[in-house]
């Protein structure tokens, strides 16, 4: 192994960054770029694949910059990524056929309908631990190929790739449409409906119920491993190996060191992602939620999660700024939610998109109840706040009926979890600490560990668990008879947004 530092990429779903880690994992140099939303369609969220390649070039050659290092001063890269936004793109040309659709999409409604068909929607769960749901990969790969000519013709010639936004760039970096490495780990492969959760490979019935080539897919390799070497001719200037692969929740569990079986973390971000750590038995899930791979590390079993998808959460308080502009950036909603004691009684259902987990509705839509002249924007921004909370209460407590395992405490990371008002409720409602690390976008840093592991930078879990400290601990106020009452509320409001859309 050469080099003192470890870089990883984060390709988030509305910014893309590069950090730089030193050997006790503190953040030496980090630069973050931003890429457009497009809304073509009320449902319809896209991204410009290109434009994110090159943001995410931009952030390496500033991040390098700012620390004045090199290729060379790197052991090894990592990458973690947006999960289930899809790219189809042409082998010979690294031309995209179509925008890449984003994970928050809900234009494949129709299709999953039909594949339900008198099974429903939990026709494919014990192959790949998933319902049918717009969330996932495959029905978006299902709808390009379906609805872009060009793309179904190279993907029958043989030309065209699929990929989430780890394989996209893995391959860029590793030389693009000269001898790019074309691959993906499980936790990635698991997102797409395509993979057998057991075997950890493509499942043939499922392509070909999708009617997927094989031809098209990465090959699926472990979270932890060399996958290819950058080139000189790219961002960084020079070769070093790409070592590390993790989608961003699963990357989040293992930058918090979640190793243990019944350890668990929540990641505040664009959506909310609860994952625990289940071992190395996929747990079936009974009660909304997803079984999905956590992490496998280079020639071992992998370690499977459970995982409680919440599709709007910062993307709240965003919407709370652009279209509402009840603040001018999103850390002020703390400062106005804080200007009253409670919300007025009014919850905020954000089901923009329909509903993820617990309940996976498509046809939910938002909603904003218990309105009186009495309320004024600042009890908005505070049932804002509180709808985050709640939503992840569900999911808490879905997680404990089918694990059998109640949480001591929960692990916190992304941006929101700076939001303290937030965090102290967050704890009230679930009646355990919430526990904020001292580098708080542990995403990133499951990506930078995962990478450093593999190629020796670090020597083991036990020596990464070391690295990851505590800033702040949560504990819970709230007597139950509270926290009872104002889940109530939550539960009936949520229950005045299903089956809007006919």
């Amino acid at each position: 192994m050469s080099g003192t530092h470890i870089g990883a990429l984060d390709q988030g779903t509305t910014s893309t960054r590069f950090v730089i880690f030193d050997q006790d994992a503190h953040v030496v140099s980090m630069a973050q770029y931003e890429h457009r939303q497009h809304f073509p369609r009320p449902g319809w969220v896209e991204h410009d694949a290109l434009e994110i390649r090159d943001r995410a070039y931009d952030a390496i050659r500033r991040a390098l910059n700012r620390a004045g290092l090199t290729a060379g001063d790197l052991a090894a890269v990592g990458v973690t990524n947006q999960r289930e936004t899809t790219v189809v793109w042409d082998k010979t040309t690294g031309a995209p056929y179509h925008r890449a659709i984003v994970w928050q999409d809900t234009r494949t409604d129709a299709l999953l309908k039909a594949l339900a068909g008198d099974e429903g929607p939990d026709r494919f769960r014990a192959a790949t631990g998933l319902p049918l749901a717009t969330y996932f990969s495959g029905p978006k790969i299902s709808w390009i190929l379906d609805q872009v000519p060009e793309a179904a013709r190279a993907a029958r010639e043989g030309r065209a790739l699929f990929g989430t936004m780890d394989s996209w760039l893995i391959w860029w970096l590793t030389g693009g449409p000269n001898g790019g490495v074309h691959a993906t780990d499980p936790t990635n492969a698991s997102r797409t409906m395509l993979m057998n959760l057991d075997r950890l490979s493509w499942d043939p019935e499922l392509l070909d119920a999708f009617g997927i080539p094989a031809a098209m897919l990465p090959s699926i390799r472990s979270s932890s491993e060399v996958y290819g070497h950058t080139r000189a001719d790219g961002p960084f200037g020079g070769e070093l190996p790409v070592a590390g692969d993790l989608g961003d929740q699963q990357a989040a569990l293992f930058g918090q060191a979640c190793y243990q079986p019944g350890q668990a973390k929540n990641t505040y971000g664009t959506g909310c992602f609860l994952l625990l750590n289940t071992g190395t038995r996929p747990v079936p899930s009974r009660h909304g939620l997803l079984t999905t791979v956590g992490y496998q590390l280079a020639g071992q079993p992998a370690v499977y999660a459970l995982e409680g998808s919440v599709a709007i959460a910062g993307s709240l308080i965003q919407w709370i700024r652009d279209n509402l502009g009840l603040i001018a950036s999103s850390p002020e909603i703390e400062d106005l939610a804080r200007t009253v004691p409670d919300s007025g009684g009014v919850y905020f259902v954000p089901a923009f998109s329909g509903l993820f987990a617990p309940h996976w509705k498509s046809d939910a839509r938002g909603l904003i109840i218990g309105l009186t002249h009495y309320v004024t924007k600042s009890h908005l921004a505070r049932a804002a706040l509180e709808a985050v909370a709640y939503q992840t209460l569900e999911v808490f407590d879905a997680m404990t009926l089918d694990s059998g395992i109640r949480l001591k405490e929960l692990k916190v990371d992304g941006g929101m979890v700076h939001n303290e008002l937030l965090m102290g409720f967050q704890a009230d409602l679930l009646g355990i600490p919430v526990i904020r690390p001292r580098v708080t976008e542990t995403t990133v840093q499951g990506a930078a560990f995962a990478a450093g592991l593999a190629v020796g930078f670090w020597n083991g879990l036990e020596e990464l668990a070391g690295k990851v400290a505590v800033e702040r601990i949560f504990s819970p106020t709230m007597d139950d008879l509270n926290r009872q009452k104002l889940y109530e509320g939550w539960r009936r409001a949520v229950n005045r947004t299903l089956d809007w859309v006919k």
